[in-house]
């Protein structure tokens, strides 16, 4: 079987950045079960999957534009530190979820500087192209349920 709107793939894949440095991988673990055609997984990837059965092995590159976006310069924000009551020691690198007019929003700390903390609320991939090695490891036609719910269902899949 191909995959298509509405089926369901298991993938096992490795991710790395245009250095060659390992941002993520599936080694080890389960493989990435997902409902194709959902918007359970980043949408260039998801294009370059269509068409591709299980055994088979590709390399994708997805563009910022088709991965988490472009680097947005006004979710980078100055904020003064006692925006961040009860933390004792702010960190580059810590996150938060912060409260924005169009709700909650995940920012991350960029640097700290005297009483001021750079805060950035961009994906910490946006900008980015992302280069994906994947195995394709099954292939099957997704349940009326999973299709209604919009995520796959049982192993590799919510539990309702």
């Amino acid at each position: 079987m191909q995959i298509a709107q509405n089926s369901v793939v298991a993938f096992h894949y490795t991710l790395t950045n245009d250095e060659g440095e390992v941002l993520d991988s599936s080694e080890g673990r389960e493989p990435l079960t997902y409902l194709h055609g959902a918007g359970n997984i980043i949408p260039g990837l998801e294009k370059e999957l269509e068409g591709h059965a299980a055994g088979e092995k590709l390399n994708v590159s997805v563009s910022p534009e088709e991965g988490y976006g472009e680097l947005q310069e006004q979710l980078m924000q100055e904020v003064p530190r006692d925006a961040f009551q009860g933390v004792e020691s702010i960190e580059p690198g810590m996150q938060f979820q912060a409260q924005t007019q169009g709700g909650p929003l995940m920012v991350t700390v960029k640097k700290v500087e005297g009483d001021t903390v750079v805060v950035d609320g961009n994906h910490p991939l946006a900008g980015q192209k992302l280069n994906f090695d994947v195995e394709i490891a099954e292939v099957r036609e997704a349940s009326a349920e999973e299709v209604e719910h919009g995520h796959v269902h049982g192993e590799g899949g919510v539990e309702h």
